[in-house]
């Protein structure tokens, strides 16, 4: 589901909670209301918040270490595809075929990462590109080494090669959500439970009325930027596409 649905979702929730508790208070019966009762929900209440807190900022990092882990994975994929393609450039005319197979290989990632439609997100499996980057192994292998430069030259490629294929495979493995919406369902219980207590003791007026909407707002706000940041080559946050396309740039005849 969209980012947005969900954290408007969320913010729903938790300012609905809070509108519930503000009708309930002129209902429940007199001995509910007592200040020994209140003292004790205050301390539930206050375990809890800590709860919630420790949750929110473990799901806050997880985002962000997940993002930070797929941007630097980006920018370490880019920085060998310029070196394999500079090695190419020294070995010279025999590796033009490989060469331009690289180049082929890399507009076929800016296309399957950041797609310029937008109308399908991010693919890291694709078959087609999986496939490129085989062939671009095969051409290195087909190389006719003359002197000790353009095999040292080859076996370098190789190398690069295959450091392209391990780290493909991994950025494969590791794609996909590192939040779990199990956790994300109890979060949101707990704290439209603390909003709740809250406002069953608050004042009925339009200030704690417009109060707990901003707070719903931006617990919601919160949430949102977490799915955001743990799909990192989809939303409004992806990753820039610029380490890509500057080794695209690179790579030009």
């Amino acid at each position: 589901m969209n980012p947005i649905i969900i954290s408007l979702v969320v913010a729903a929730c938790i300012f609905a909670s809070a509108i519930a508790a503000l009708l309930l208070h002129s209902r429940l019966p007199g001995h509910h209301l007592t200040k020994e009762t209140q003292d004790v929900v205050r301390l539930g209440t206050g375990m809890l918040s800590v709860l919630a807190s420790l949750v929110l900022g473990l799901l806050i990092a997880t985002a962000k270490t997940s993002y930070d882990t797929t941007d630097q994975a980006i920018q370490g994929y880019a920085t060998e595809l310029i070196l394999l393609d500079e090695t190419f450039r020294d070995y010279g005319q025999p590796a033009t075929v490989p060469r331009d197979l690289l180049r082929r290989y890399t507009t076929q990632l800016l296309m399957d990462f950041w797609p310029k439609s937008g109308a399908h997100p991010a693919v890291l499996d694709n078959h087609v590109a999986g496939i490129m980057l085989e062939h671009i192994r095969e051409a290195i292998r087909a190389l006719k080494p003359v002197d000790d430069g353009q095999r040292w030259l080859q076996d370098q490629a190789l190398q690069i090669s295959t450091s392209l294929l391990r780290q493909r495979w991994l950025m494969i493995e590791q794609a996909g959500t590192k939040i779990q919406p199990i956790v994300l369902v109890v979060l949101v219980l707990w704290i439209a439970f603390i909003f709740a207590t809250f406002a069953l003791n608050a004042p009925r007026n339009a200030t704690v009325v417009t109060a707990f909407l901003i707070c719903s707002l931006a617990i919601g706000g919160s949430i949102y930027l977490i799915l955001e940041m743990d799909s990192p080559l989809n939303g409004t946050m992806k990753i820039s596409d610029w380490p890509m396309t500057n080794a695209l740039a690179h790579m030009q005849p």
